[in-house]
């Protein structure tokens, strides 16, 4: 580790100047913020937010003005005659009307408490006359009968569809982190090859210098100068692909987290969370109580559950009661129509019984019912991928934090190594073929524990994605958008 500390150190002075720098916590939090992604997210979260409040409209008192100011005609109709034949006779009138309706839902019943209020106006201008109709008051209720009730479904459904959108959220911001994670390690693993190879090439260039020094003295063959001239060629060939993979990995990073600064950004190597024990039942509880998907089991067997009801409701008698009580009367002017108005009344029984159906309603409930059982079945097998995944995350996390500590040690080893051949080269106590390993065993040592890096944080995030459980902080991952509703 000590050697990545001192590239590190060599990366900070090769950036210096208009260098940005940014650790792995700074790089999510900007892609949560400035991305592409994130903002999708936030629409995506306003817009199952406006359905939550559209749904809880439906349980809410309604109250509507309706009419048709003015309702002018003028115009030819035909008028049927007690012949049988047909006249058009002119017509000339404004027939105008106001109406006031109420209405309340009744989730238990899956009834309507309605009220309505009205004033028409018919002003015939061929005749000169003018007559108001008006009904004051008028109170109802309709009652399906034997019916699938939509509100009561809905109201045990939709809750749980917010809620698994809101859950939602949270793993699209932690799906950000798994992505951004791995363009953060694409980037920082072209600047630790950078460097790397920049090293090597300024060895490589110290020791041929040396090594034809040798030479002219005749204490090195040929065959070395040519593969140190090789070493030399290939040490040039990195520099120049560790720049280019900085350019493409930078825009890719870039592009991704809505990064604008147009400075060079030099990445700090993370550390690694060895410290962090996280057992597969704390992360299996978590994920049941916080991610989308625990709530979509209960969800699709709810779904599964209203389905069938609503096949039953769909079949045998269909009947809706409805029961009206109020006024009305027709004067020829306002104050007449709301004194002394005539009573109102309706009561109303329509039902529809199919006779013949050929099995169509028994059929369409036995689908609901089958389609039920499979869900079911579908359920519990998504849950047990579930527990699989997470279990199978947990070993993988702790199987990575265990090794990460043997990772940077043979990291500090390669670096010995190579530091203590190349020393033994120039002294003439060591063949180029010794260096060369010495020289390869390095670069794979340092590329290997970024690699390693790289799968801890990555298993690391992935663990949050699962559980929706920050176990640094040691509570559950929340976000204060939500708040502002």
């Amino acid at each position: 580790m000590r050697a990545l500390f001192i590239i590190l150190l060599c990366s900070q002075q090769a950036f210096a100047g208009d260098t940005v720098r940014l650790s792995l916590q700074q790089v999510v939090q900007m892609a949560k913020e400035n991305s592409i992604a994130a903002k999708q997210a936030i629409a995506t979260k306003e817009n199952k937010y406006w359905q939550w409040r559209t749904f809880r409209s439906n349980y809410q008192p309604q109250l509507s003005l309706s009419g048709i100011l003015p309702g002018y005609s003028k115009t030819s109709t035909q008028v049927l005659q007690p012949n049988g034949t047909i006249l058009f006779q002119p017509i000339h009138y404004d027939n105008s009307s106001l109406t006031l309706d109420f209405s309340q839902t009744i989730t238990a019943t899956g009834g309507t408490i309605y009220g309505t209020t009205e004033l028409q106006r018919f002003n015939d201008f061929d005749r000169n006359s003018v007559l108001y109709n008006g009904v004051p008051y008028a109170i109802g209720y309709s009652q399906p009968l034997l019916q699938y009730n939509s509100l009561k479904w809905d109201k045990r459904i939709e809750p749980l569809k917010y809620n698994e959108s809101r859950q939602a959220y949270i793993e699209s911001q932690e799906q950000i982190a798994i992505t951004v994670e791995g363009y953060f390690f694409d980037l920082l693993l072209a600047q630790v090859n950078l460097q790397v190879a920049g090293n090597n090439l300024e060895n490589t260039e110290r020791i041929l210098s040396i090594a034809n020094i040798k030479f002219d003295l005749g204490k090195v063959s040929r065959n070395e100068i040519l593969q140190l001239q090789l070493e030399l060629l290939n040490a040039r060939k990195a520099v120049g692909t560790a720049k280019r993979d900085i350019e493409i990995t930078t825009l890719t990073l870039r592009s991704y987290t809505g990064f604008e600064d147009t400075g060079k950004i030099a990445l700090i190597i993370p550390s690694a969370v060895t410290n962090m024990e996280v057992s597969a039942d704390r992360v299996l509880a978590e994920a049941f109580e916080n991610r989308s998907d625990a709530i979509a089991f209960v969800r699709r067997m709810a779904e599964a559950q209203r389905d069938v009801a609503k096949a039953k409701g769909q079949s045998g008698l269909v009947a809706t009661l409805t029961a009206n009580l109020g006024y009305s009367k027709s004067a020829s002017n306002i104050p007449d129509v709301y004194r002394s108005p005539q009573n109102q009344q309706l009561l109303q029984l329509q039902f529809s019984i199919p006779v013949l159906d050929w099995g169509r309603s028994k059929s369409r409930t036995k689908t609901a019912q089958a389609n039920e059982q499979f869900t079911a079945y579908a359920v519990e097998q998504d849950k047990q991928t579930f527990k699989q995944q997470i279990v199978t995350q947990v070993t993988l996390f702790n199987m990575l934090n265990e090794q990460i500590l043997s990772t940077a040690q043979a990291d500090s080893i390669a670096a010995e190594k190579y530091k203590i051949a190349r020393e033994r080269y120039v002294l003439g106590d060591l063949s180029i073929t010794d260096l060369s390993i010495a020289f390869q065993e390095n670069d794979q040592a340092k590329r290997d524990y970024i690699n390693a890096l790289r799968d801890l944080w990555g298993a690391y995030y992935q663990l949050r994605y699962l559980s929706l459980y920050d176990f640094e902080r040691n509570k559950k991952i929340s976000y204060d958008t939500f708040a502002k509703h």
